[in-house]
């Protein structure tokens, strides 16, 4: 009898994210009504919200678990548990947009609450340590992580969101909306080619070359500590200088601001973290290894394609997620400058006091670096397991 009252205790991540996802549903708003864009928006609690009560059974059901043994079954009914808590949180917002917005003003606005925000987070969280539990396999855990997100889009796509402020405000923004995905992925573009043409070269340059690394080094980690405002503002000076004394400079879309300096600062800051990880994947394929295929009589260039490379790649790809996910978030800054993307929506949020402004731009490069993250982690993990 002591040992199931104590069950609990034997699953304390568990036990926390189920308390912290009460606490949210219940101590904190759950949605915001206003009645147009310009007021601020009234709480909503969890009993102001339609059908609220359906909430009640994932929850409940969430409590129970902690008293199941902590075997792979219970992990995988916390899993469904948690995405169906999740999918049901999405839904009640969208409904109770749609009833106040056939009952009152079409100027109303509905918006996400602190409590709504928390408690899909922590399910978020509660879904991955579940995921955790089930597998250790990476890519099973990347594509368990990913499938949450099937029904909230499957919402999204029937339109049953479409009556919350920010889906509002992507439809009145639709044509800034794609113009700042376009410039966003440009940008990621254009700063991970030029990258990938320095960087790789200089890793392989200095792997080979010891004495260089510290030289090397010491510059790649000054130039990350300079703020990336800073640098952003430091390089339109010499740039503006160039297209005065370079008028053909100006034709060719280069200037003091706009993507120019953007690009530049991008590359820059990206360098460290790829020529590092090149210099680390070939620092930890095995002398054995190149012994082996010089023993073969493998040239230079054959030693380092067939017996290197294919050790080397997992590093160089976890290096180049870190520079991926890095830029996406520091091309919101080069908004400041002129460069586009979703810092534009951003920065025009923050200006107007305009909170949905400000999530219609985060959210998309939130979902840009995770995306990405899962697809290359998912390719890292595939080609060690095909090594292996």
């Amino acid at each position: 009898m002591l040992s199931l009252l104590l069950r609990p205790r034997q699953q304390p991540v568990l036990l926390v994210l189920t308390t912290l996802i009460t606490l949210a549903l219940f101590a904190l708003p759950l949605l915001s009504f206003a009645a147009n864009r310009l007021v601020s928006g009234q709480p909503l609690l969890f009993w102001q919200v339609s059908n609220s009560w359906l909430v009640l059974l994932p929850l409940l059901w969430l409590w129970q678990g902690l008293w199941w043994p902590a075997r792979r079954l219970s992990a995988v009914m916390v899993l469904l548990d948690a995405e169906i808590l999740l999918a049901l949180l999405f839904w009640l917002a969208g409904n109770q947009a749609t009833e106040l917005a056939n009952s009152g003003s079409p100027l109303a606005r509905t918006a996400f609450g602190s409590g709504l925000w928390c408690a899909a987070a922590l399910s978020l969280l509660l879904a991955a340590e579940a995921v955790r539990q089930i597998t250790r396999s990476t890519p099973w855990r990347i594509v368990l992580n990913l499938q949450l997100w099937l029904l909230p889009l499957l919402l999204l796509l029937s339109g049953h969101l479409d009556r919350l402020s920010l889906l509002k405000e992507y439809a009145n923004r639709t044509a800034v909306f794609d113009a700042a995905f376009t410039q966003h992925l440009w940008l990621l573009g254009g700063t991970l080619l030029p990258t990938v043409l320095i960087g790789l070269p200089l890793g392989l340059a200095i792997a080979r070359r010891p004495r260089w690394q510290n030289a090397a080094f010491s510059v790649l980690n000054l130039i990350q500590t300079v703020p990336s405002v800073a640098l952003f503002g430091l390089l339109i000076a010499p740039l503006a200088g160039l297209v005065a004394h370079f008028p053909v400079l100006a034709r060719w879309g280069i200037s003091g601001i706009g993507i120019a300096p953007a690009l530049i600062a991008l590359v820059l800051y990206a360098l460290l973290p790829l020529v590092r990880s090149v210099v680390a994947g070939l620092q930890q394929v095995p002398q054995e290894v190149r012994e082996t295929a010089r023993g073969m009589g493998m040239s230079a260039w054959q030693q380092f394609w067939h017996a290197e490379l294919p050790l080397a790649l997992p590093v160089w790809l976890s290096g180049l997620r870190v520079v991926v996910v890095q830029t996406v978030g520091l091309a919101v800054v080069a908004a400041l400058i002129g460069a586009g993307g979703f810092g534009a929506i951003v920065f025009q949020g923050l200006l107007s006091s305009a909170l949905d402004l400000v999530l219609l731009g985060v959210i998309p490069v939130v979902a840009l670096a995770v995306i990405f993250d899962a697809l290359l982690r998912l390719l890292s993990a595939l080609l060690e397991r095909r090594h292996d």
